[in-house]
């Protein structure tokens, strides 16, 4: 019986991890250095993240070091700040390698005494959601060039995982889209093509639900050096510890996020969305699809409303008939390939279709952007251009060939001039000159300045029309320059249409300017789409603003056939920690 007492005492003291002895706190096992344990994965949402606890002590001026592995493995070194120490009650720690004794170094002021210490973390593999039809377990990043000065770079990569299963959920014959609902896929990758940090994805996604399934796109990096995103019918925000500070469902009459969204300086959100329960003019009730934009506070209140299907022409259909109707966004049928409608009826059933009227996919608003000198937003509508929209709800100009725009909207349609001013002619969509129209375009976004606009064209419909073949097909990354006081508009560099179908993306991509570099980053994130043999082979380019170098070329190897990527960008470790 006695023994059978102290067995028992003994493993209450090692359950709590802690005995009292002579007054002093005691250890069952001693930790790597002065600070307190390594918890890894803390939030249990990011495998190949960790925390320092602070073990009682009051620490300052923290820099961490994890160490690059092999030949050409990649440094990442960050500050952290005191808000953050305070927050996590520890240092955190990004960037480990899977499957690996990772060594970190840790720097640190502890009344008034630098610190310098050396920790090993083990981590875990990746974790893996097997899908039918998959060649690999995770994406492979193959570098092609980079550039000395560009090699500190790391890049959020938001992708997709094409699952074979319908959703659970659909929002009915009335439209919606809510089968769009695949687990998420969202690493980071450094220079040296290794995968640093990884989303669980299981963490976030849970397909039983209609309010833990959708598909996560259009995440980003806010003011604050948070990530902001969303999926289906919850936006979240969180750092790559898996610490969120927002999960919340979209606001009542409201459904169906994706594509884009944007956190303000002032901590509110313009949020792209869909209305339910939509009333039309005919009366009929619909759920609508990608037309909306909201202005939401930090609370989830709805403080403005951008109504498309008011501000434009809901039954222009010049490009829609222009389609490949083998790939709409992420409606993708590789056996449609180069086909287009014949017609659109108006009567055509409700629903995620190219079709025209509220209730159908006549519009497809791929990014939303805020501008602050004029308290605007700029939006990308796939199916019918680029458009500026001040809060009055008035369309200040239109980036788009002026076939199909009636009454006022066809005095907001930009005209294309040289670099010397002078008009351009255009012919059903055909300029002369140096100058072509972004077409099927993602992410029309301000660049370097106020009158700056750039965009990812996929190019898909150039010219109203399918090409004799497909392979004639490119796309590129393009920068206008507007005038607004004269309505015009001048195309003043491009990058792209000389890699010609090789490098062509039928669908989702990014063009983004990025001050820090003062550089263009470009996603092709949907080449080799329609490639029956292989998964696609995704393409990054990092590149000097309005000239030809290229510092930055990344290849991305998707896991499955026809699985796309969605955007990638640069994430700044500094921005989220350094505070």
């Amino acid at each position: 019986m006695k023994g059978r007492r102290r067995l028992l005492a003994a493993a209450l003291a090692l359950a709590t991890f802690s005995v009292l002895s002579a007054g002093k706190l005691s250890l069952p096992y001693p930790p790597q250095g002065e600070l307190g344990y390594v918890s890894i994965d803390p939030y249990k949402v990011s495998p190949l993240t960790a925390i320092i606890d602070l073990g009682g002590k009051n620490i300052a001026d923290v820099k961490v070091k994890v160490h690059g592995k092999g030949k050409g493995g990649v440094d990442i070194e960050y500050d952290v700040g005191p808000t953050k120490i305070l927050t996590y009650n520890g240092v955190p720690i990004v960037g480990l390698y899977p499957s690996h004794k990772n060594k970190v170094s840790v720097s640190y002021t502890v009344e008034g005494t630098i610190k310098n210490e050396e920790y090993t973390i083990l981590t875990a593999g990746l974790p893996y959601n097997p899908v039918d039809g998959d060649v690999r377990f995770v994406p492979e990043f193959e570098p092609v060039t980079v550039a000395d000065n560009f090699k500190d770079r790391l890049y959020f990569f938001n992708l997709m995982s094409r699952k074979p299963e319908i959703s659970q959920f659909r929002w009915g014959s009335d439209g919606g889209a809510a089968e769009w609902d695949t687990k998420p896929l969202n690493v980071i990758a450094d220079t040296n093509g290794d995968i640093r940090w990884m989303l669980d994805p299981n963490s976030q996604h849970d397909e039983e639900s209609v309010y833990t399934s959708g598909v996560m796109i259009g995440t980003n990096q806010a003011p604050d050096g948070m990530l902001i995103t969303g999926q289906g019918q919850r936006l979240f925000k969180f750092d790559l510890l898996g610490r969120h500070t927002m999960v919340r469902r979209l606001p009542r009459g409201f459904q169906d996020y994706s594509h884009d969204l944007e956190q303000l300086k002032n901590g509110n959100f313009i949020v792209r969305v869909a209305k339910r329960d939509y009333v039309r003019d005919d009366g009929v009730v619909v759920n609508t699809v990608r037309d909306h934009v909201i202005e939401i506070d930090r609370d989830g209140n709805v403080l403005d409303v951008w109504d498309f299907n008011k501000i434009l022409d809901p039954y222009r259909d010049n490009l829609l008939l222009a389609l490949d109707v083998g790939a709409v966004c992420l409606n993708v049928d590789t056996e449609s390939e180069g086909e287009t409608l014949e017609d659109l009826d108006k009567n055509a059933p409700f629903g995620d279709i190219p079709g025209v009227g509220p209730g159908r996919n006549w519009a497809h608003i791929n990014s939303v952007q805020y501008s602050y000198h004029d308290d605007s937003i700029i939006v990308s509508a796939r199916h019918q251009g680029t458009i500026k929209v001040g809060r009055d709800k008035q369309v200040k100009w239109i980036l788009a060939p002026s076939e199909g725009w009636t009454g006022d909207l066809a005095s907001k349609v930009l005209t294309p001039v040289d670099a010397k001013g002078n008009n351009l002619k255009c012919d059903n969509g055909k300029c002369e000159g140096e100058f072509d129209w972004p077409w099927t375009q993602h992410t029309s976004y301000i660049g370097k300045t106020n009158n700056s606009v750039i965009s990812f064209d996929n190019g898909d419909g150039r010219g109203f029309e399918q090409p004799a073949f497909p392979t004639d097909k490119f796309s590129r990354a393009v920068q206008y320059e507007v005038n607004e006081a004269d309505m015009t508009v001048q195309q003043v560099w491009q990058y792209g249409e000389e890699r010609g179908y090789e490098w062509y993306s039928p669908i989702t991509s990014l063009t983004q300017y990025f001050d820090d570099k003062d550089s263009m980053v470009i996603f092709s994130a949907s080449r080799g789409l329609f490639d029956r043999e292989n998964p696609p082979e995704l393409s990054l380019v990092e590149m000097e603003y309005e000239g030809s170098e290229v510092f930055v070329e990344m290849n991305v190897k998707m896991p499955k056939l026809h699985a796309p990527g969605y955007r990638a960008w640069p994430i700044s470790i500094d921005a989220m920690f350094g505070n």
